[in-house]
């Protein structure tokens, strides 16, 4: 009985990455201003449509001119601890209605506050535009709402990459880091270096390295050399980083982003978690799928592991 409920879980895996693929026609375009306009609201009616809200509360403000949205769980939850964060979108795309899908299953799961922000998308707004609002939000969580060590830094794709820059600078600065970071799917080396980017092309249903190069190329516009840790964390330094878990899909060609960021972790002296879902694909946890509720799960031990929730 386990084994054919597995196969069933399997083949509806496959399915639905085919028809992820089928429906993504933005990837195997160039950023045009109308396919991006489109892809942009596209992504925002989708977040709208997933997102349950029977579990969890939601409140909107703003930090200047950021956006936010504060989401709680409706049933008791750790007030002394929160989530930020960051959601994907190649930092071209996605916004609060997108970042509700994983804010609210991560608030649900780990029983804290979870708070999301609308950066500045690129190319109208690259570099440093996301990060300065990502600073900006992390400041004001800080200053006299929750201790930094109370807080998890978590982000999904070019989320992922701002949560590890935010802490790269964060560390720089000699200013207190987050407790932890839960990363999925992150985008940590603009310079497309990893073989995955080629080798499981033909697998992701949601990236090519092609929308990779020019998601990259519109962020850094003229601000500096893709290699730079500021876009490509990966070939920063780690000392002193607080405990980490990368979640990653199989099949996408950011695999290897994660696989080196580990091991660049560890390197460090940094408690690195990799966890790889053999039938996973680009930030698979957001689908309503049994492997996604799983990965979720996971994330909510681990962070209750390292912050003590």
């Amino acid at each position: 009985m386990g084994d054919k409920k597995q196969e069933k879980s399997k083949n509806l895996n496959k399915r639905l990455m085919k028809a992820v693929k089928a429906s993504n026609s933005l990837f195997e375009k160039s950023l045009d201003p109308k396919v991006l306009e489109k892809h942009r609201k596209k992504v925002e009616r989708a977040g709208k449509l997933v997102t349950s809200r029977k579990k969890i509360t939601i409140k909107r403000f703003k930090i200047g001119d950021i956006r936010c949205e504060m989401i709680r769980p409706k049933d008791k939850y750790d007030r002394k601890t929160t989530v930020l964060y960051a959601h994907g979108g190649a930092y071209i795309s996605g916004g609060l209605c997108y970042s509700r899908v994983l804010a609210s299953k991560m608030a649900v799961a780990m029983g804290c506050t979870v708070f999301t922000f609308e950066y500045r998308l690129a190319p109208e707004n690259p570099y440093p535009a996301a990060f300065d609002d990502g600073m900006a939000v992390w400041k004001f969580l800080t200053k006299s709402r929750f201790k930094p060590e109370r807080v998890m830094i978590a982000g999904d794709s070019a989320g992922g990459n701002l949560a590890l820059v935010i802490t790269q600078k964060l560390k720089q600065n000699g200013e207190a880091m987050p407790g932890g970071l839960v990363l999925f799917s992150p985008w940590t080396d603009m310079t497309l270096s990893g073989g995955s980017y080629e080798e499981k092309e033909s697998v992701d249903p949601i990236l090519t390295k092609q929308f990779v190069k020019e998601a990259a190329d519109a962020y850094i516009a003229l601000s500096g050399e893709a290699a730079d840790p500021k876009f490509s964390p990966v070939f920063g330094s780690f000392e002193g980083f607080p405990p980490t878990l990368i979640m990653v899909g199989n099949n996408e060609i950011l695999l290897d982003d994660s696989i080196k960021l580990q091991e660049n972790m560890i390197r460090d002296g940094v408690r690195a978690e990799l966890d790889i879902e053999k039938d996973g694909w680009h930030v698979y946890q957001l689908a309503p799928l049994p492997i996604a509720k799983k990965a979720i799960k996971r994330a909510a031990e681990f962070v209750s592991n390292v912050i003590g929730l």
